[in-house]
């Protein structure tokens, strides 16, 4: 019998739907982040931020080894099954993937929990960050088991529950991370102003008892982390067994027999592998920052410590300096503080690329060229027409932008240095993730692992270069993510070009998007400065500022779009309301 093609049905969304509704959930996830991380520094300090991101960063490659390809593999072959009214074969991946995931999560937690002492003692020398890695460890296990639900529901098209259970995360780490890092904190400096220890153990001076107390309260931060994931997890699974998937008998009955279990777990295995490989790769940019930051700051100082000394001189508070060995851990704390900021412009692209897996997925299965062209297109042109303005907007208001979020601290500059940097590549990284994601929607998914590769030689070598050269050092962290991503964005779009045999018009989707965002750019910093003439610089009159520059660079951003004629009829349609933008646009001939 033939297999058919399905259309849509309950709670499926078109691939701009799904992108505003997983982008919605972003940003309400990195507004309570922001509402975490923000006052989480003022508790814990900068030193404190360092072994918090020591901690994230060790877990990131072992979190993808464990859980990272099989939801996009989930979502690839539940959307292709689907496409094909293969029903029973979307219920049967479903099924498979349980015990499958809980196997691999204990094995990611127990992993973590052995090789972390190994790390700590051995490869970064700081004994410190341990318990904020153990207490980390479980959230492996939970994230594994919410994995199995987004990964399926994405399949389906159905972008509400991944969104919600990430909201339900990050409120979670919020309350719980912050309440117990505060309470950690007080606990430990009572304890030792009245007995010299720190939970039982006898302090030789005030800084190692303060050393010590900022590592207990990162552990109890991240533990918010680890319970964010428990509670997500348990969003899905009892929102599942109540609501369902909206596949009913009658669909069930109707479909061709399911595979057996073996070959749906086998093909589960095939298409996850190359996918967790690349997600285990882009997570070791990460732990790659972690480590060369550190070892080549510390043999800096090792080697030529008044270059530094002198360098930030002023930025860097005197405990760290009566205690050397502790400024490669500050000024990684220091390079974290900008990429929370960095990390928003990708981690709000990065619904785009979830969304489009399984547009894509259904364009390519079949066979359509001109929707496959225009799927491919509207995903890079909406990226980038978000990404452009936000990326290079952070690089302009590097320094505003820092001060509002962190203060006026001595330790500021350096934030807003490096920010400066990260606020290109983020444009960058941003556009590259639904570029590898379609490059996986047509079944392609080795390309992105072998661009992965690469590009990481590319960051290891320019990291380790550059963050060993004492008037660089840990702004050659932000080149090397800057130099990989664009490597990264410019290979794939030349290899997807040659997968589908499609020519992309380059110039509606990038140099359009691109003139629009520099002009708006230009409007912000402009005002901005002007600005500085008629308000006094306070935190206040900061965000006031900050907020009067983005009104009119989103203005101009969008006269000029408009002038362009950069905005697709079709992108429009598929908003809410679509249809009365869409003619309110062409009365006036912008698109």
């Amino acid at each position: 019998m033939k297999e058919k093609q399905i259309g849509s049905s309950y709670g499926r969304q078109s691939f701009l739907q799904g992108a505003i509704i997983l982008t919605i959930g972003m940003v309400i996830v990195k507004l309570v982040g922001a509402l975490f991380k923000v006052p989480l520094k003022y508790i814990i300090g900068e030193y404190g931020m360092g072994l918090f991101n020591v901690a994230y960063n060790f877990y990131g490659p072992i979190f993808s080894l464990a859980t990272a390809g099989f939801p996009i593999a989930i979502a690839r072959l539940v959307s292709h099954n689907y496409s094909l009214g293969r029903f029973n074969d979307v219920k049967s991946i479903k099924r498979i993937s349980v015990p499958i995931f809980t196997a691999i999560g204990i094995f990611g937690t127990t992993l973590m929990m052995l090789t972390a002492p190994v790390y700590c003692i051995n490869v970064i020398k700081n004994e410190n960050a341990l318990m904020p890695m153990l207490a980390l460890g479980p959230a492996i296990l939970f994230s594994c088991l919410a994995a199995i639900y987004r990964g399926y529901y994405e399949g389906l098209k159905d972008m509400y529950p991944t969104a919600v259970s990430q909201v339900v995360e990050a409120i979670i780490k919020l309350a719980a991370g912050l309440s117990l890092a505060l309470g950690i904190l007080t606990y430990c400096e009572r304890e030792y102003s009245a007995n010299s220890t720190v939970f039982g153990v006898t302090m030789t001076s005030a800084d190692n008892a303060a050393f010590a107390t900022f590592s207990y309260a990162a552990a109890g931060a991240i533990l918010g982390v680890t319970l964010g994931s428990v509670f997500s997890f348990l969003y899905l699974f009892i929102r599942y067994k109540r609501r369902g998937d909206g596949i009913t008998v009658k669909m069930y009955r109707g479909a061709p027999r399911p595979r057996s279990d073996k070959v749906s777990a086998k093909l589960l295995v095939i298409t996850a592998i190359p996918i967790a490989i690349g997600s285990i790769t882009t997570n070791i940019a990460g732990l790659i920052d972690t480590t060369f930051l550190q070892s080549r700051v510390l043999s800096i100082i090792e080697s030529s410590p008044n270059i530094l000394i002198d360098m930030y001189s002023g930025m860097i508070p005197q405990i760290y300096f009566d205690n050397v060995s502790t400024i490669p851990n500050f000024l990684y704390g220091c390079y974290t503080l900008s990429l929370t900021i960095y990390m928003l412009v990708p981690s709000l692209t990065q619904a785009f690329g979830i969304s489009a897996l399984p547009s894509v997925t259904e364009a390519w299965v079949r066979g359509d060229k001109a929707e496959i062209k225009y799927s491919i297109e509207a995903v890079i042109r909406i990226t980038a027409l978000v990404c452009f303005p936000a990326g290079l907007g952070i690089s302009a208001l590097s320094k505003p932008i820092s001060s509002l979020l962190y203060g006026d601290d001595i330790s500021t500059p350096i934030v807003s240095n490096a920010l400066f940097i990260l606020g290109f590549a983020s444009v960058a990284a941003a556009l590259n993730t639904p570029i590898s994601s379609m490059l996986q929607a047509v079944g392609r998914i080795d390309l992105p692992v072998k661009m992965l590769f690469a590009a990481m030689i590319i960051k290891i070598g320019v990291n380790y270069y550059l963050c060993g050269i004492p008037k660089i050092n840990i702004m050659g962290a932000g080149v090397g993510t800057l130099l990989c991503y664009l490597f990264l964005v410019i290979g794939e779009v030349i290899l997807l070009c040659r997968v589908t045999k499609i020519k992309i018009d380059l110039i509606s989707t990038f140099l359009k998007p691109l003139i629009s965002a520099l002009f708006s750019v230009i409007a912000a910093y402009e005002v901005f400065n002007l600005a500085d003439n008629f308000l006094v610089d306070k935190r206040l009159t900061l965000l006031i500022q900050i907020i009067i520059s983005m009104f009119f660079a989103a203005v101009t951003y969008v006269s000029f779009l408009l002038i362009f004629k950069a905005i697709d009829k079709k992108d429009v349609l598929m908003l809410p309301m679509g249809q009365k933008i869409a003619k309110t646009l062409e009365k006036y001939g912008w698109i």
